[in-house]
């Protein structure tokens, strides 16, 4: 007897369907958030679909953000410049788990822990990205993450 495949986090979530809805809503909490509306204070309306294309990318779905806008160097160029600060990140993801709970993705320790060490790692990365002297690596890889994942220590 064949063991079941184990769905991807993508899969789990309930794919661009469910990504598209936690981004749009999130990004509706955002605008009306104090700390984060001024930094999306000019997102176009375009914006949410394309953070749930990413997400739906890294988190195992189909490499529409790559095939769109050109991966991850394309997600870095948003972040140059833009002087983000722990204090912004935190909250970001804090609004972000909190929108997911609103709307009922999946809840159980597993999901939620992998869930959370992307946002954990991919929104350190964009706070490092934001900083002046930042350069993007045209070659630079589109981060994938699954279910326990373990990166080592950051080299930069």
């Amino acid at each position: 007897m064949q063991a079941p495949a184990v769905p991807t986090l993508y899969e789990w979530l309930g794919g661009i369907d469910a990504l598209n809805r936690l981004t749009a809503r999130f990004y509706e909490h955002v605008r009306q958030d104090e700390l984060l509306g001024p930094v999306f204070a000019h997102m176009d309306a375009a914006h949410p679909g394309h953070v749930a294309a990413f997400l739906g990318e890294v988190l195992g779905g189909p490499a529409i953000y790559s095939a769109s806008h050109g991966g991850h160097p394309h997600m870095i160029r948003q972040h140059l410049n833009r002087h983000l600060s722990q204090e912004k990140r935190r909250r970001w993801v804090e609004l972000l788990l909190a929108t997911a709970d609103e709307l009922g993705l999946p809840d159980d320790p597993e999901f939620r822990s992998a869930l959370v060490g992307y946002l954990e790692w991919g929104s350190r990365l964009a706070v490092i990205n934001s900083q002046p002297g930042a350069t993007v690596d045209a070659d630079a890889p589109m981060p994938r993450w699954g279910w326990g994942e373990v990166k080592g220590p950051y080299q930069g």
